[in-house]
């Protein structure tokens, strides 16, 4: 399989302007954005397990764009801006097909906040749930993967747990013995999310979001 990778810019509503890096492979079925943590304790596009995730989605026909947010800080409100604007971006430059969203710690918050509607899925990696104030609606519109460091100080497991129970369509992945900062487990929480998106994928050959399908919530836990 080949993969173009390509350095993009693009502009949000608010005239704010972004780049990233697109990875596309040869036949697309899918794109995907993946939203970086927490600008102001040094998060950016290059972070591991956001390099992880980027890299992991073409291999299984998904194009990827990672992104940084917005140089001055804006709470989540203008990082929603940006998330949305690659998600247009992504779209007009590979097409409209079944498209997902997936971030990691505070990325994974700017996803949460999203409308979902118009997604096939999210990813939520070490999302802070427990400390981070809420998003008013859960991701009703749309399947999700939430994978949770069993050790993380942010948002364990049991916090997560009850959180989680009411979402539709959702599966928990604990990784054992990891914290939130998921050191050395890029690769696993990578292969988890790769199998989780392969599974939403349309048959090969069609690229277009499919009605969609009822599955049960559920939970798993991934060793280490």
């Amino acid at each position: 399989m080949t993969i173009d990778v390509t350095t993009v810019g693009f502009t949000t509503t608010d005239g704010v302007a972004s780049h990233g890096d697109l990875a596309v492979p040869t036949e697309p079925r899918a794109v995907a954005i993946v939203c970086h943590p927490h600008p102001l304790h040094g998060g950016d596009r290059f972070h591991p397990v956001v390099t992880a995730l980027h890299e992991v989605l073409p291999t299984i026909g998904v194009a990827s764009l990672r992104f940084d947010f917005r140089a001055d800080f804006d709470g989540g409100a203008g990082e929603r801006l940006n998330a949305r604007a690659a998600l247009d971006e992504v779209t007009r430059r590979v097409g409209r097909m079944a498209t997902f969203a997936l971030g990691y710690s505070f990325g994974a918050m700017v996803v949460l906040g999203l409308d979902h509607h118009d997604l096939e899925g999210i990813v939520l990696v070490a999302p802070p749930l427990g400390r981070a104030e809420l998003p008013d609606s859960s991701p009703a519109g749309t399947g999700a993967l939430v994978v949770v460091a069993e050790h993380d100080r942010f948002a364990p497991p049991d916090v997560v747990a009850p959180i989680t129970s009411t979402w539709p369509d959702t599966t928990v992945e604990v990784v054992e013995s990891a914290d939130h900062f998921l050191t050395g487990r890029g690769a696993e929480v990578a292969s988890r999310t790769a199998e989780w998106v392969a599974g939403r994928l349309p048959p090969a050959g069609l690229s277009g979001r499919g009605p969609r399908r009822s599955r049960p919530s559920r939970r798993r836990r991934a060793s280490g």
